[in-house]
């Protein structure tokens, strides 16, 4: 594939974005190198790899779940002046 102004340009466009010459230009050169990388990544050999799906440990933070004191009914309708029969109101659902 060829990184020229063009398709920078047409990148910029797709995206919506509005670059000045200057962007164009750095933009071409930081395709290109990101490019480059990529294929230098691509040269390794990955025959003997297992796919790793996530190669961190991850560990569920959450804290225990212990009943705790609950609001009543009347402490929950306090604050406000939508509710009717003990309940909140809501608008209509059509």
């Amino acid at each position: 594939m060829d990184i020229d102004e063009k398709l920078i340009k047409n990148v910029a466009n797709l995206a919506r974005l509005k670059l000045s010459e200057e962007e164009e230009k750095r933009f071409l050169e930081d395709f290109k190198n990101i490019l480059s990388a990529f294929s230098d990544i691509s040269k390794c050999d990955t025959k003997n790899t297992k796919p790793s799906i996530q190669p961190v440990v991850l560990k569920n933070r959450t804290r225990e779940d212990k009943p705790g004191k609950c609001l009543t009914n009347e402490e929950a309708l306090s604050n406000t002046e939508n509710k009717e029969d003990g309940y909140f109101k809501g608008p209509k659902a059509v």
